[in-house]
């Protein structure tokens, strides 16, 4: 049965960039594991992990997923959000395929244009041939060969960008519709060419900077696009990420958390738009907020060092506040 808008599924971000972080190279990694298998076990409905090469390091997130699904039995794993221009979408489609058979059809990929808003983001794309430019062409081809192919499709594909001929991959998706496929999508840093994008080519779409109002707005103007598109928007799957720290002192929790955020970005740019800090109470409410706006998902990242800490917080205080 599907969730009440009001009560969305719960996903939690797994701290495979805060792991590095800590440490150069880690010498702890199975705390992902860890992480991850406390949050199954007390009823998180999703486990998610960030992408990122060479502008903020961490954990490589396909790999890492395929350990986590080798622990768990569940819970969606996802991507929020994988960088899919930086992959071929050929090589993206073998290994998602892969993914999906090896988690039992527990795939979900959020993927987005990403930022090349700093030398180090425009850097990682030139490091591997791709003009920053051209992110959001080779993401809209990226997502139909790769829905394509782990279909189990042969595919033929003449794009600005890629050419296939009769190109087919194994394993593919074990679902008919392949592996579902999420677009970053947002109302106050976004466009009308992402948000038709979303409704042509994905399975749903994802947010991060939308306030809870901003977010209804989105939904809506989705739903508008894909009635236009003759489309079932019902069908479409729909998340939010949101960065919170737990605290009941809310001073202290706003203190941490962009401690962290400047740590993890080297800058804090979303300012009030991250949270919110501080009391459980507070966290629970804004995100059954989310959910009444639209999401059916809605991942929890920690802004703080002390994951286990603050999942344990979230477990008790603010998880029985949403399920």
């Amino acid at each position: 049965m599907e969730e009440p808008a009001s009560r969305p599924s719960l996903g939690f971000l797994l701290p495979t960039r805060g792991l590095l972080l800590e440490e150069e190279r880690p010498s702890n990694a199975e705390r992902i594991l860890s992480l991850a298998r406390t949050a199954e076990d007390a009823g998180v409905d999703s486990l998610w992990v960030g992408d990122s090469l060479t502008a903020k390091p961490r954990l490589e997130p396909l790999t890492t997923l395929a350990a986590v699904a080798a622990v768990t039995s569940r819970a969606r794993i996802g991507t929020a959000v994988l960088l899919a221009a930086l992959r071929h979408p050929v090589h993206s489609a073998h290994v998602l395929g892969t993914l999906d058979v090896l988690s039992g059809g527990r795939l979900v990929v959020g993927a987005g244009v990403g930022g090349a808003f700093n030398e180090a983001q425009q850097k990682e794309w030139a490091t591997v041939g791709v003009g920053p430019k051209t992110r959001a062409g080779r993401l809209e081809e990226w997502v139909q060969i790769v829905k394509r192919l782990t279909r189990g499709e042969t595919v033929s594909f003449a794009g600005r960008h890629y050419d296939l001929d009769e190109v087919s991959v194994r394993p593919t998706s074990p679902r008919a519709e392949g592996v579902p496929i999420l677009l970053a999508t947002h109302w106050m840093t976004g466009n009308d060419r992402q948000h038709r994008r979303a409704v042509r080519y994905a399975d749903g779409y994802i947010g991060i900077s939308d306030s809870p109002e901003d977010f209804t707005k989105l939904t809506s103007r989705l739903r508008d696009l894909a009635g236009e598109a003759g489309q079932d928007f019902d069908a479409m799957d729909s998340v939010f990420y949101m960065t919170v720290s737990l605290d009941p002192d809310e001073k202290k929790a706003k203190r941490d958390a962009d401690a962290f955020i400047r740590l993890y970005y080297g800058q804090n740019f979303w300012k009030d738009k991250w949270g919110p800090f501080g009391h459980p109470d507070r966290v629970a409410a804004r995100i059954r907020e989310y959910g009444e706006a639209g999401a059916r998902t809605v991942i929890v990242r920690f802004a703080s060092l002390e994951q286990e800490a603050q999942l344990g917080v979230f477990l008790e205080r603010v998880f029985p506040n949403v399920r």
